[in-house]
């Protein structure tokens, strides 16, 4: 079947349909299964779908009965919580539409957000979440009701428990008031807003369709049949990444949804829930890696240590002689085939053993953290998109893992490269647009219904794609040579200990690069050498730590043309996490924020005498 003849029969597929429907088809179909599970006090909590069901419909009436309705917005600040996707599907059943807002935001960001949606309801989690709304309020004449789902409400705040008991009232004195609020919702309302963190200039807002909700994820469907999956559910729900897989795909696949409020607790999480799907975000599968490789590096036993070691290395040997198409000695396959138990046991370490289905997004994966996992019996398969895509656009097939690849495109998705070799995408995916934004809509969508990815792409083997660059991110030299900073940064990290790394270079006549040492991985490694030092600013400093951040860069030179060669390095003496300014909530570098900050260590590379240090110092003496 032919790309526009898939299109029309995911259209007729998904004709008449909206989460609602698909909300009410997920209690009909898993009523007394398990959709929820949250820790509370230490203890785990479960609610079936027929449960969520109930509470949504408490939301969705009392909602009503505060005058919420079609064409209104509601904001939500909250954790990955139950009380998070109740409240979002209570507004969508109202008729309105859930924007769910990053709790980094500083109160003046949320009030753009609140203003420019014209939001007439907020829903926080917590008293600390509350102060930024109680600080704007002010300011913010259209956002009538405060909803605190826990902690003790101030004067002119409603309490999460008083919203529901109003709606459990008002579902028991009209028991068919909640069905009829959702079947007036259509597919061409507005489900959501996605606010896309703005590099210049403030934040657009990403409106989508229930259409466009239900297209995609019977787009998805069709290439990925699946049963219901245990996930966990640990990434912002104001990111469509997490959005579209654990709340919106779980709906319409009936997944069981364990909720981790806070990414740094995903580990234990993990070990717990023992989830059949997992997303992962890059960052995530080389902080699992790192500390699989710490753990099997700390066993003090030589021969076991050296037996897994071992192990490990003839399972990667083998991955890459597959994957550049040569065949595997029978020898090396006998060694991998007997290690299966041995990489079983290794994944339950961080809870990821009966994962049959482990994706990639969001950012490019490096090609180590590829090898590692493949050798254990768990490639990551790559899932490209983007807000204004719904989310997915192109996924790797099972049938076929390539590395690096972004895949082939979803059923009814078009992706064609323009003249630049930018993806360009069309399809049911596609959003309605930015809200209140025309210009910047037509920016991104053209007359033809492309819309321009600004990521730079190249076709693979058996129609699968591969991203090589950002658009605007490429560094062009003072020399015009055009750089890709991605694919530098992801050879500066072959030290484990290296967490991030940042190229620079734009207008410059040679490549410098800033270092953030990996938090965990960077103590243990200095205190396992002898080094006394414990803090980020004191390894930054150390000899032993510089040599080692001096041998990955010129590892990663032997990879690189003349000009593309890292020749001097800063190390920062600081850490970057989601909650620091330097990288998004999926953990993707802010090149403008860093660019901006660390000026000043930037331009100490380009001085003279420089500052930071040489990549290879004889090179530079000479």
């Amino acid at each position: 079947m032919d790309v526009l003849a898939e299109r029309a029969a995911i259209d007729a597929a998904v004709s008449g349909k909206t989460v609602c429907t698909a909300f009410a088809d997920a209690v009909a179909k898993w009523g007394e299964k398990p959709a929820l599970r949250w820790k509370d006090d230490g203890d785990w909590r479960t609610l079936t779908w027929r449960d969520y069901r109930d509470e949504v419909a408490a939301v969705t009436l009392a909602l009503r009965s505060l005058g919420f309705g079609p064409g209104q917005f509601g904001l939500i600040m909250a954790r990955n919580a139950p009380e998070h996707v109740i409240a979002d599907l209570g507004l969508v059943h109202a008729g309105g539409a859930a924007i769910s807002v990053y709790n980094t935001l500083a109160p003046e960001q949320l009030e753009y957000v609140a203003n420019h949606s014209e939001a007439t309801v907020a829903f926080v989690e917590d008293a600390g979440f509350l102060e930024k709304f109680l600080a704007i309020r002010s300011r913010t004449p259209k956002l009538r009701h405060l909803v605190l789902v826990r902690g003790d409400a101030p004067e002119g705040v409603m309490t999460w428990e008083s919203l529901l008991a109003r709606g459990r009232e008002l579902s028991s004195a009209e028991p068919k008031a909640f069905e009829e609020s959702w079947r007036a919702v259509g597919p061409e309302d507005t489900i959501s807003l996605i606010y896309t963190s703005g590099t210049t200039g403030p934040p657009k807002g990403v409106v989508y369709s229930h259409n466009n909700i239900i297209w995609t994820l019977e787009s998805v469907q069709r290439f990925w049949a699946i049963e219901p999956q245990t996930l966990v559910s640990y990434l912002p729900l104001a990111h469509v990444a997490e959005r579209f897989t654990s709340q919106w795909r779980g709906i319409a696949d009936g997944h069981e949804v364990w909720l981790c409020p806070d990414p740094n607790q995903l580990l234990p999480f993990l070990v717990e829930a023992r989830p059949t799907f997992f997303v992962g975000v890059p960052r995530v599968w080389e902080k699992l890696m790192a500390g699989l490789r710490a753990g099997i590096a700390a066993e003090p036993e030589e021969a076991k240590r050296q037996m897994v070691q071992g192990a490990v290395e003839a399972a990667i040997s083998a991955y890459r002689l597959r994957h550049e198409g040569k065949p595997v000695p029978e020898e090396l396959a006998t060694v991998v085939e007997r290690a299966q138990p041995l990489f079983v046991l290794l994944r339950s370490k961080v809870g990821l053993d009966r994962c049959t289905t482990a994706i990639t997004s969001t950012a490019p994966c490096r090609p180590e953290v590829h090898e590692f996992w493949a050798a254990l019996g768990m490639p990551l398969y790559e899932v490209w998109g983007m807000s204004e895509l719904t989310g997915p656009a192109t996924v790797v097939p099972m049938d076929d893992h390539q590395a690096p690849s972004i895949g082939r495109p979803m059923p009814g998705v078009e992706v064609r490269l323009g003249e630049d070799g930018e993806l360009l995408v069309r399809g049911g995916n596609v959003m309605v647009g930015y809200y209140k934004e025309p210009g910047k809509t037509s920016e991104i969508i053209d007359a033809q219904g492309w819309v321009h990815s600004g990521d730079i792409a190249e076709p693979g083997p058996n129609g699968q794609f591969r991203i090589i660059d950002r658009k605007k991110e490429l560094i062009i030299t003072s020399a015009g040579k055009n750089i890709s900073p991605a694919n530098l940064e992801s050879l500066a990290k072959s030290s484990p200990i290296i967490g991030q790394a940042v190229a620079v270079g734009d207008s410059r006549n040679f490549i410098s690069v800033l270092v953030v040492l990996d938090p965990q991985v960077a103590p243990a490694w200095a205190k396992a050498r002898g080094i006394g030092a414990t803090t980020m600013a004191e390894l930054a400093e150390d000899p032993t730590v510089i040599e080692e951040v001096r041998r990955a860069l010129t590892a990663g030179n032997t990879h690189l043309s003349r000009v593309e060669q890292f020749k001097r390095f800063t190390i920062l003496p600081t850490e970057w996490s989601p909650e620091s300014e330097e990288l998004t909530p999926t953990m993707k570098l802010k090149r403008r924020v860093i660019y901006s900050k660390y000026g000043p260590q930037i331009e100490a590379m380009y001085a003279t005498p420089p500052g930071g240090h040489a990549v290879d110092p004889q090179r530079e003496e000479g």
